[in-house]
């Protein structure tokens, strides 16, 4: 289906990113964790639930719980709940844009199902930033807010309909981890116009009892959540992006 742009889309999206069952699975090469392609198409006529109106098949991104490796700075089966949070705060914020993302059952157990973005994959933040390095910033400025460990220059994607899908958002919001990218054109640069007063709408967002800070809380833990909310202070206060270390802040591979 056609990449969503209107809130009524995203929804369908995440809908059938939930609902649909799984109909074909693959393993996607090349990632340190076990990483699948699925392919979901709608429940068979007569099951409960909506009905939909296109059988188009619908491809996702499957990450479960089981394959993930483990790491030092992360606790063990945490990340594809990670993917779903850093959702969460994009929708909040409006900014970047994220792949829809849901956390479900799958063949292999509990995991993030996210929606396949169809892109060039010649294309990566090295090739693209010369023409368009300021399409970058959002990306740039959210990895600030949620503490972004893993960067790399092959997680920004150029959709088919020209814009930027910010993907691989496992590695947040820990404030423990080192915060990790390939973006060093940001370091010590001013936030875009509009970021400082985002990011203070979100603050009472975090609190709890309110939808976005009770699930998020659900995914993160009270302490990672907290942590949030005082890099989101420190971004209305400070104004511009923290100087970034090349020795130490730097994603492997890059790409």
């Amino acid at each position: 289906m056609p990449e969503p742009r209107t809130e009524r889309e995203k929804a369908a999206v995440l809908r059938r990113l939930k609902d649909w069952r799984i109909d074909g699975i693959g393993l996607h090469p090349g990632g340190s964790n076990y990483v699948f392609v699925l392919r979901l198409k709608p429940p068979e006529a007569g099951a409960p639930g909506p009905s939909d109106e296109s059988a188009a098949p619908l491809m996702a991104i499957y990450k479960p719980a089981a394959g993930e490796r483990p790491l030092h700075d992360f606790p063990y089966g945490t990340l594809h709940l990670r993917e779903r949070a850093a959702f969460l705060v994009s929708e909040a914020l409006g900014w970047p844009l994220l792949p829809p993302v849901v956390v479900r059952d799958g063949p292999h157990g509990p995991g993030s199902v996210q929606m396949f973005v169809e892109h060039d994959a010649r294309q990566n933040y090295f090739t693209m930033r010369g023409d368009c390095l300021p399409l970058f910033a959002p990306v740039a400025a959210f990895d600030v807010l949620v503490h972004n460990a893993d960067r790399k220059g092959g997680a920004v994607l150029k959709g088919q309909d020209g814009r930027l899908w910010a993907t691989d958002n496992a590695l947040t919001f820990n404030p423990y981890a080192r915060r990790r990218t390939v973006m060093f054109e940001f370091s010590d640069e001013p936030y875009p116009s509009g970021t400082a007063e985002s990011v203070r709408k979100l603050l009472p967002m975090l609190e709890k009892g309110g939808a976005l800070g009770d699930e998020l809380r659900e995914l993160l833990s009270d302490g990672e959540v907290g942590a949030l909310g005082e890099r989101a202070q420190r971004m209305t206060e400070g104004g511009r992006h923290p100087r970034l270390d090349p020795e130490l802040n730097v994603p492997w591979p890059f790409v």
